[in-house]
């Protein structure tokens, strides 16, 4: 029994300790609450300030003070601006020299491989010691189609004739390769 009245009188005192720090916080929250409600009310005041507006209610001195606060936010806002500017153009100076560096490792690639094109393009006559066979430069002349008659006695007038007397040489030749 005594074991639990002595649980009864530790629930009951802990209870009482409860409900006094709730008052307590309650007062704190009282007060809290209305220090916050006045810098609200003071900071809508300053930004309808600032803003222009409700200016009449104001002294000389504050509407000066507030015109130093203004040129002096004016200021911090134009440094920043200026050094988030300058900080800008100087990263695009960097990625511009980064591209101009690629520009000309492109460049100089596309010489490389032109220079190589033209290398494997060429053929063994451009190099210095190929020799060409003079015979080889002696053009054949070009078989040709007559109609009506025979331009060439020396050949042979039964190969290649029809009865129409039309020459079935071939008109093309290909002596270096083929269509």
């Amino acid at each position: 029994m005594e074991k639990i009245l002595e649980r009864h009188e530790r629930y009951a005192y802990a209870e009482r300790q409860l409900v006094a720090n709730d008052s307590e916080t309650l007062g704190n929250w009282t007060i809290e609450y209305s220090r916050l409600k006045a810098k609200i009310e003071l900071l809508q005041t300053n930004h309808r300030h600032y803003m222009g507006e409700d200016l009449g209610s104001m002294s000389l001195k504050e509407l000066q003070s507030l015109e130093q606060q203004l040129d002096t936010a004016l200021k911090t806002i134009r440094t920043r601006r200026n050094q988030l500017m300058y900080e800008s153009i100087s990263e695009l100076q960097k990625k511009e020299k980064v591209i101009q560096e690629q520009n000309n490792m492109l460049a100089k690639k596309i010489k490389d491989k032109e220079k190589a094109n033209t290398a494997q393009q060429a053929g063994p006559w451009d190099q210095p010691n190929y020799r060409v066979d003079p015979s080889f430069l002696i053009q054949q002349p070009h078989p040709t189609l007559n109609i009506g008659g025979n331009h060439r006695e020396e050949a042979a007038p039964e190969v290649g004739r029809n009865d129409l007397d039309l020459s079935l040489e071939p008109f093309y030749s290909c002596y270096l390769g083929c269509f």
